[in-house]
């Protein structure tokens, strides 16, 4: 009875298992049928009908699979030995034999290879079968034979195959394999070599041990490499690479293949690493039939790159590939799905090129020329469509494709009216505004067309350039001085000057607009602030009302405060300061200097720091009070650290103590015991602090680290706070709408398509986040303004950027001689009081606070005194001394 209760639930479970693998086949058919190139799909359908053990179902599933992707090792494995259980039963061993085949063209694997030589060797009795085997043993041994670690296996089993067979003549064959293997670097070779002395009766020829010894050299060079492999996780994308850059230092083709194979049998879908593959074999190896298979092979794998495309097709020409070929590799790249609309517009090039080259220019028709001309046309067509339908753009809007296609047949078909009309076309989509398509529609006309369609497209540039007309009006009257009459002259000028006057006057009034716009946004930030200190204030009115003991406290501490602070002002230059963000330096913000009059307690009345946080700061504050031990020569100042920095000076230590010997380091902390987030580091030598300042901008937790020099401000008032230019810099440009994921190295990559960056520097904020700004320098101007052209308007990860020749604003002057703090010009600032700080509490009535003044403006019933106006502020901005009857007449008013 309790078997049979164990057969029944045996049963139940089974059949339970098998309508749940029925119903998720239900699912997973459908899902193919919507989309075949879902990968996952196929796979989770072989996987249901191996379950159910539908092996002609199974077999159909990963025919189809097999069509549209290349099959990982294992599923390979699993098919091969089905399809061995399946053929045991059928006399036709070929069909094996085919799907070995196909199975070695995908990845060179060592299992594959070694499974299908050990398949052949049952087949050994039928005619030919020994020749057959040695055939197979002999390509495994050519692909993967130099495989360092699983090379091995398919070199033994070839021998163990030859001593099975052995015969008197045979011998031979055997000794040629032992030395063929021990010439190959490969793990375990001692072994090998000990087995070789072991079995040949004359023991190792001198030969052999030479090339034995030299393959372990070459094998303890590679060691390193393979033991990086064996302990990293998959995909070990990195220590391929390594481990490539290696090979291809060393030189060796056959090891430089069998390292990118085995690379790509685990990162099959890292495009980067099929691309750097196949260049290789274009430029290296130059073999047609592994050239193309390499390249069918990374189209398959990664279908949706289309660089791969691009190079197969190149290769397919470079190789003599027939033109049947060549066009339907094209056809299914565009089937591929590539992610970009710039993509599409590649691919076209790249075939139309192949195209061009076909053609016989010498003919005045032919069959290629035709073709070229119809596959223009359907490339045009294409990008309006299918492209814009998909992504919503063409992916050409500067319409190069119409341009070459102009470009050719101005110069090979001598069909200027075709160019004219093309030129038409590109400048009725949008391009008629930009002064660079004029000037290519102007160097067509004056390399194959006349002068009057030159001066004609020169004049409708002047009319419709708006991006730089001032270069489109200096080409049209270059022309004229050469060709034109006084006429042509008269009106050229006239023309260019009227067209100038209008594009000044709109400029005049949109920078008017902007600037109103920017009064605004500061008049709102004005009021903002001065809510927000009037809520202060107002709570600090509330909390006025407490003991003396807390008053004297406060006192106490804001005692410490000045005390901390009264030494030397020192000041550090950053760049990219944002306006409303301000700098601490040493001597509190922007130079705060003691108040005039001020005497330090003496150590004896400072109150003691509590507990152990104010341990810290007491002791640097001894190292400020003693000038003598610091060097300002040997020191650097570092700043923009977060205040909840723990344990600042450890930190500091070990990201400067590779600069050099470090002498004492002094981070600043508050009479409490807070981190200021600022302070110094003292070397034993000057010698140390260049490689200190090499470590600006250096990340610490998250927020750029500052490092500048150690510098005196009394001792050096002309030491420039700002490090970059401020001037214009026609080498370089300046980017604005940046999206804030875009790198240096993808801004790097942008740009190297219109001359040699030298430098690409992201403007952050103090907190290290982006500004969506950006400059980047080129070798020359030429270079640079070519970049503004092209690049100006493009759109970066669906951010469109604006481009311009670097040309920075003056950096405003300071308010004060001994106080950092930049001021407008459109917004008159408070100036304080000598030596006092923004956030120190004023001792006179606000309305007796006077605000520095433009020349020319009067403020404070000046002008009922009789003076001038240029006595109200003088040219440094420093308000006018009040006289006791000033101070009568406003104390009056209040």
């Amino acid at each position: 009875k309790y078997r049979s209760n164990c057969m029944t639930v045996h049963e139940s479970l089974c059949d339970a298992l098998s309508r749940i693998s029925f119903l998720l086949h239900l699912c997973v058919t459908p899902q193919l049928s919507i989309n075949a190139f879902d990968y996952n799909c196929h796979v989770d359908l072989i996987k249901l009908l191996k379950q159910e053990g539908e092996l002609f179902r199974l077999r159909k599933a990963r025919q189809k699979m097999s069509e549209l992707f290349p099959l990982t090792e294992e599923i390979w494995l699993d098919w091969l030995k089905d399809e061995i259980r399946l053929t045991e039963e059928e006399p036709n061993r070929e069909k094996v034999y085919e799907l070995f085949e196909r199975a070695v063209k995908d990845y060179i694997c060592p299992d594959i290879w070694l499974e299908y030589a050990q398949y052949s060797i049952g087949g050994m009795g039928s005619p030919g079968g020994i020749d057959r085997v040695r055939s197979i043993f002999e390509r495994a041994v050519t692909a993967v034979g130099l495989h360092m670690t699983k090379g091995q296996m398919v070199w033994e089993a070839y021998r163990e195959f030859e001593n099975a067979i052995l015969s008197t003549t045979q011998l031979e064959r055997i000794h040629t394999l032992f030395r063929r293997q021990l010439a190959i670097p490969l793990m375990d070779m001692e072994g090998t070599y000990a087995e070789y002395e072991e079995w040949s009766e004359h023991g190792v020829p001198e030969t052999v041990v030479h090339q034995y010894k030299k393959a372990v050299q070459q094998m303890e060079k590679c060691k390193p490499f393979e033991e990086a492999l064996m302990v990293a996780e998959t995909p070990k994308l990195a220590e391929y690479q390594a481990y490539i850059d290696f090979e291809l230092k060393e030189g060796d083709p056959a090891r430089i293949q069998i390292t990118f194979e085995r690379a790509l049998s685990e990162n099959c879908l890292v495009p980067d690493m099929w691309a750097k593959y196949t260049t290789y074999l274009d430029r290296q190896l130059k073999f047609k039939d592994l050239v193309l298979s390499t390249h069918e092979r990374a189209v398959r794998n990664c279908p949706w790159t289309m660089g791969l495309w691009k190079s197969y097709l190149l290769a397919l020409e470079r190789h003599g590939a027939d033109h049947q070929t060549v066009s339907d590799v094209f056809e299914k790249a565009l089937n591929a799905g590539f992610i970009q609309a710039t993509d599409y517009v590649e691919i076209w090039q790249a075939y139309l090129d192949y195209l061009r080259r076909r053609v016989d220019f010498s003919k005045e028709s032919s069959k290629e020329l035709e073709e070229l001309r119809a596959a223009f046309s359907r490339s045009l067509d294409y990008m309006k469509h299918d492209v814009e339908e998909r992504f919503g753009e063409s992916g050409d809007p500067s319409c190069i494709i119409m341009q070459i296609w102009a470009r050719i047949e101005a110069l090979h078909c001598k069909n200027m009216q075709k160019a004219r009309e093309l030129w038409d076309s590109i400048m009725t989509k949008g391009n008629a505004k930009y002064a660079n398509m004029w000037l290519e529609y102007y160097n067509l006309e004056r390399s194959y067309g006349d002068s009057i369609h030159c001066r004609k497209a020169l004049h409708r540039a002047v009319q419709c350039t708006s991006d730089y007309p001032e270069h489109v009006c200096e080409v049209l009257l270059s022309f004229e001085r050469v060709e034109g009459s006084l006429e042509d002259w008269d009106f050229a000028v006239q023309k260019t000057e009227t067209r100038l006057n209008r594009i000044n006057e709109q400029r005049a009034k949109a920078a008017e607009k902007e600037a109103n716009l920017a009064r605004q946004e500061d008049e709102r930030a004005e009021q903002r602030r001065k809510a927000k200190v009037e809520k202060k204030a107002q709570k600090k009115v509330q909390k006025g009302t407490r003991a003396g003991e807390k008053r004297k406290a406060e006192q106490d501490d804001y005692q410490d405060e000045w005390n901390e602070d009264a030494g030397p002002k020192r000041h550090r230059g950053n760049a990219d300061q944002p306006t409303d963000e301000y700098m601490e330096t040493e001597t509190g913000l922007f130079g705060k200097a003691t108040p005039p009059g001020y005497k330090p307690a003496p150590p004896a009345t400072k109150k003691a720091p509590q507990g152990a946080a104010a341990s810290a700061p007491s002791a640097h504050r001894q190292n400020e009070d003693n000038p003598e031990l610091r060097n300002d020569n040997s020191s650097v100042f570092v700043s923009n650290l977060a205040y909840t920095l723990e344990e600042p000076e450890a930190k500091l230590r070990t990201l400067f103590e590779t600069c050099g010997p470090i002498k004492q380091i002094r981070p600043i902390f508050t009479g409490k015991g807070s981190f200021r987030g600022y302070g110094y580091i003292q070397f034993e030598s000057p010698v140390s602090v260049p490689e200190a300042l090499k470590l600006d901008r250096r990340d610490v937790e998250g927020r750029p680290v500052f490092v500048s020099p150690c510098v005196d401000k009394n001792k050096n008032p002309d030491f420039k706070v700002f490090k970059y230019n401020t001037m214009m810099e026609k080498h370089k440009i300046f980017i604005s709408g940046l999206p804030f994921s875009c790198t240096k190295e993808q801004l790097a990559e942008i740009s190297k398509n219109h001359g040699t960056v030298k430098e690409v520097r992201l403007v952050t904020y103090r907190s290290g986040k982006p500004k969506g700004l950006a400059y980047v320098e080129f070798a020359d101007e030429t270079q640079a303004s070519q970049a503004v052209l092209k690049m100006d308007g493009i759109e970066v990860e669906g951010n469109k950027i604006s481009v311009a020749i670097s040309n920075p604003p003056r950096r405003n002057t300071i308010d004060k001689p001994g106080s950092s703090r930049p001021t407008g010009d459109a917004m008159p600032r408070q100036v304080y009081g000598a030596g006092k700080g923004r956030t120190q509490l004023s001792m006179l009535p606000r309305s007796l606070h006077r605000q520095s003044v433009p020349a020319g403006k009067v403020e404070n019933g000046s002008a009922a005194d009789g003076e001038p106006a240029s006595a109200a502020g003088n040219a440094a901005g420093e308000p006018k001394q009040l006289s006791n009857s000033d101070f009568a007449k406003m104390l009056l008013n209040m």
